[in-house]
């Protein structure tokens, strides 16, 4: 201290300062201050910049270090201090008041910690402050009056906060302020007239502040501004027909998600620089008559769930001015109340345009040929409209196209067999129109279809062998409510993981085909409304799952199989037909309300309510009654000599079981334990020491009373079916592999006879920091506090990308045996204290040289397990580079794979896609917009990018895991430069 405090010379007090600040700091997990001694200069401290003369603290930038602890008052004695930069960790606590002192500070940013409290006011005097960031905190109560001093602050960011009280009428006093961006807090209130005076601001931000009532005038006189933001609220009235002559700079107008209403102004024509707008969820109404042709940067629109709409003839003329806009992409106008034709002519539209949506109004008129060239499509949806004619011949142009929905409208015609050509077809909907004509076998060339959707049409003919031929449909076949005929071919039996067919309601005849009973994944099957006969075949018996089966209506006779009482079956119908016999009793025909055989008047027995007769016994002869009891003696000797060499083999494993109850891994040094200690260590399976639950068993935290050693111990629910095979799988992979990001068992414990009962379980390192899942969608864990909600910064996401993308290449290239993982996703990538993540839950995995193909049945989790698995393909490791391509962008987006924005028009991988490279802001994480710099934009354009490319529907397509690594080490250390500046 005497040889620094020397060297210092009248610099003691920045010194002193800074060890005090460090003495606050309780972790810092990449010793950011260990530097911070005395054998080194201050002014050479990590994250340190003095300036030149005089050696006084100029800057602390120690943004993204995962420090955590509180902020010490003595900061406020570092009178040089010019930028204080602490954002992106953990601080807790509140924002000392003595930082006021700083009166040189020009840049502050607390963002994205746990800051606890109000802002103090006398921050007030730092009158050269121009930058305050404190977004995403726990900040409370309202805006401090006396912040309307700050005469130089052109930036205010204060979003994700809990600000109350109204957004305050003195910010109208901050007339330098250029940025303001306060969403996400509940300020309540109408919005104060104060803004005219702002003759400097460029943005807005105050969406889902809970400000209700109607727009102040003074709004429109900011005629500088790029973006005004204000969705989710509950704003109203109508929006000034002059809107565009006053605010002619606009470029991002978001005002989804409110109560406006009236007309939107035709003045925007005038906004030449207009790239986005967003009117979703309003009460709009009246013609659309904007003219699109001067805006040349023009992106696209998005205004569904409006009631727009004038019933004039021209209304859809709109249309024909987006043909100037070049870059244009997206057309959203779904349930509205547009009522016309669209224009026969736009000119050349661009090629840019990939989602057109116009579905649920009332447009009418043939669909007119130039939708053939839109060629860039992906998604086409004009259903629920009243659209006549027939399917323009040119469709088959679209071969980008992945979805295709004309459904619910009066179009006439055949079917083309141009469809065909769009073999990246995932979805068809064409149901409940006029179609004519056959089924075109062409559309047996679209490989890719999931959903194929033509029921309720006029359609006649055989039923094309084709499109049995599809292995991708998985989702649902439904050819029903039209007028074809001839049997259902034996070719039905290759849609081996279809989970539902309907072909119900045609003039179908024949048998019902064995082969049938090979679409084992079948959950729903109506065959009912046909000509079918004979009996049910017996290879029906294969059908675990199905959950819905409708035979009624045919001409099918014989007994009613007993296998069908076995199903666990939600409703069977099979009324009106000619079966004969006895209904069974159990399973499904013990439920009077699940079943039904009315109809079918040779039936008799089965339960009361059925109200059948009773099945007459007729009393067998003598000869007969003697060979039967022959019979039943030979079969109770076999089952008697059976049942003996059964206990004997039982016996003998019980006897190794009881040898070997617990079986720890090679290499490790961890205690035995019974079911007793386990069962101590978890306080009794204590609620409190519960951590979470899983397909499988659940995970309890454990503690050893004799060295206070924390695991977490997982208990197989043994009832489950797939458990005690699952927790075999995973006691296997891990015996074999070690790596750094994979999850350490220490023991697997089976076969504990404790009370009668079987017990199995593994324990396993304990991670205090809980699984992906919860970072990144909020969920508290058992270690976060009330109120507290995790956060990932951007370069904690990229290192957790970094760890999980090592474990797979390891899993992939560097074990014996190739490991595939076949269940990647955010529940089961799990963090340690120090953020690193290790990727667990290995019930799923395949040795990859034992795998069948499509025997192996299906794996993983929907919406991350790849789309070759849903079509009996092979289980491969890059199916596990397409869960991590989904994963990495659920990371980036915030958004789940199942997130209800996606289903018929557009998946994660889709949203992703279209938003590169040039609208990544768009769809990245919130909580990631937050002191943005260009390499961070660069940084999070590349992970989108890896994303994209490792989820792509066909595996040749997806990246390498090992050039995954190699990107990402790169954009890892480009970043950690980047945040070390």
């Amino acid at each position: 201290m005497i040889s620094q405090a020397n060297a210092l010379g009248g610099n003691e007090t920045d010194f002193l300062s800074l060890q005090a600040f460090k003495s606050r700091i309780l972790h810092d997990p990449y010793s950011t201050t260990s530097s911070w001694n005395n054998s080194t200069h201050f002014c050479q401290w990590a994250g340190i910049t003095c300036t030149n003369k005089s050696q006084r603290v100029l800057v602390i930038n120690l943004t993204d270090k995962g420090l955590s602890g509180s902020l010490s008052p003595h900061l406020g004695n570092l009178s040089f201090l010019q930028v204080l930069k602490l954002g992106n960790n953990t601080f807790k606590g509140n924002i000392p008041y003595q930082l006021g002192n700083l009166l040189r500070l020009q840049i502050l940013n607390l963002n994205n910690n746990l800051l606890q409290g109000q802002i103090p006011p006398n921050l007030s005097q730092c009158l050269n402050l121009t930058y305050l960031n404190l977004a995403y905190n726990s900040l409370m109560g309202k805006l401090p009056q006396e912040l309307t001093s700050l005469s130089n602050l052109t930036d205010l960011i204060i979003h994700d906060n809990n600000f109350t009280g109204g957004f305050p009428p003195f910010i109208g006093n901050l007339t330098s302020l250029q940025t303001i961006s306060a969403s996400s807090n509940p300020f309540g209130g109408t919005l104060p007239d104060i803004f005219g005076r702002m003759k400097n601001l460029v943005a807005l931000g105050l969406g889902g502040t809970g400000i209700f009532g109607t727009l102040p005038p003074s709004i429109y006189n900011i005629s500088s501004i790029n973006i005004l933001s204000l969705p989710g609220n509950n704003l109203s009235g109508k929006l000034l027909p002059n809107l565009g002559l006053m605010l002619p700079n606009l470029q991002f107008l978001q005002l989804g998600s409110n109560q406006f209403d009236g007309p939107i102004p035709s003045s925007l024509s005038n906004v030449s620089g207009l790239v986005r707008l967003d009117m979703t969820n309003n009460s709009f109404s009246g013609k659309l008559s904007i003219d699109f042709s001067r805006m040349k940067s023009f992106y696209g629109m998005v205004m569904w769930n409006n009631n727009l709409g004038s019933g004039e003839p021209d209304e859809m003329q709109f249309i024909v001015s987006l043909a100037n806009c070049t870059d244009l992409q997206v057309l959203g106008f779904q349930d509205n109340q547009f009522k016309g034709a669209l224009p026969s002519y736009v000119g050349n539209f661009s090629q840019k345009l990939y989602h057109f949506a116009i579905s649920g109004n009332q447009l009418y008129g043939e669909i007119p040929p130039w939708i053939g060239d839109l060629t860039g499509l992906t998604l086409l949806s004009l259903r629920n409209n009243e659209l006549t004619g027939s399917i323009p011949l040119n469709i088959g142009n679209l071969y980008k196209v992945q979805r295709l929905t004309l459904s619910s409208n009066q179009l006439t015609g055949s079917i083309p067999p141009s469809i065909g050509n769009l073999t990246l077809l995932n979805d068809l909907y064409l149901h409940e129109n006029r179609f004519e004509g056959t089924i075109p076998s062409s559309l047996g060339n679209c490989q890719q279809l999931t959903w194929l959707y033509i029921q309720d049409n006029n359609l006649s003919g055989t039923i094309p062998k084709e499109l049995f031929g599809i292995p991708s449909l998985s989702i649902t076949l439904s050819l029903a409510r039209n007028r074809l005929f001839g049997s259902l071919p034996d070719e039905v039996g290759k849609l081996v993981h279809l989970a539902q067919i309907d072909v119900s309601d045609n003039e179908l005849s024949g048998e019902i085909p064995r082969s049938i009973g090979s679409c084992t994944s079948l959950q729903n099957l109506y065959l009912q409304g046909n000509f079918f006969r004979g009996s049910i075949p017996s290879s029906l018996a294969s059908l675990k799952g199905i959950q819905n089966l409708d035979l009624s209506r045919n001409n099918l006779s014989g007994r009613i199989p007993e296998f069908l009482g076995e199903f666990s079956i939600s409703n069977l119908n099979l009324s009106f037909n000619n079966f004969e016999g006895e209904v069974p009793t159990k399973g499904v025909f013990a439920n009077f309300n699940s079943t039904l055989v009315s109809g079918n008047r040779r039936l008799c027995g089965g339960i009361s309510e059925l109200k059948l007769p009773k099945c007459t016994i007729l009393k067998p002869k003598k000869h007969k009654k003697l060979l039967k009891i022959i019979l039943i003696a030979a079969s109770a000797t076999s089952i008697l000599v059976g049942l003996l060499v059964l206990l004997i083999l039982c016996w003998f494993k019980r006897r190794k079981d009881r040898k070997n109850v617990q079986e720890s891994l090679p290499g490790e040094t961890f205690p035995k334990l019974s079911y007793e200690q386990i069962l101590k260590a978890t306080n009794g399976f204590s609620p409190s020491n519960l951590v979470g639950t899983g397909g499988f068993g659940t995970v309890y935290r454990a503690v050893l009373n004799d060295d206070e050693m924390v695991f977490a111990v997982k208990v197989v629910n043994l009832n489950r079916r797939g458990a005690s095979k699952s927790f075999i799988a995973e006691c296997e992979a891990l015996r074999n592999v070690r790596h750094r990001n994979l999850v350490k068992i220490y023991t697997c414990c089976s076969s504990i006879d404790f009370q009668g009962n079987e017990f199995k379980a593994l324990v396993y390192e304990f991670m205090p920091n809980g699984s992906l899942e919860s970072w990144l969608h909020g969920n508290l864990t058992a270690n976060t506090a009330a109120g507290e909600l995790p956060k990932l910064t951007l370069l904690q996401r990229i290192r957790v990308a970094f760890d999980v993308a090592s474990a797979l290449e390891y899993l992939h290239r560097h074990c014996q045996t190739p490991v595939i993982h076949c269940d990647l996703k955010p529940n089961n990538i799990l963090l340690d204290n120090d953020m690193v993540a290790h990727v667990g839950d290995f019930g799923l995995m395949v040795m990859e040289p034992n795998q069948h193909g499509s025997s192996i049945g299906i794996r993983g989790t929907i919406g991350y397990a790849p789309p070759e698995y849903g079509v009996g393909g092979e289980v491969s490791t890059y199916g596990d580079v397409y869960s991590y391509g989904i994963l990495l962008l659920e990371m980036v987006t915030g958004k789940k794979p199942t997130d209800p924005m996606f289903g018929e028009d557009i998946n994660l991988h889709n949203y992703a896609k279209m938003s590169f490279p040039d609208r990544i802001l768009e769809i990245v994480d919130p909580m990631l917009l937050q002191d943005m710099k260009e390499d961070d934009t660069k940084c999070l354009a590349s992970m989108i990018n890896i994303g994209v490319k490792c989820s792509m529907d066909t595996t040749r397509d997806r990246m390498d895991i090992g050039d995954v690594v190699d990107e990402l080490s790169l954009i890892l250390k480009d970043r950690e430069s980047t945040s070390s500046r």
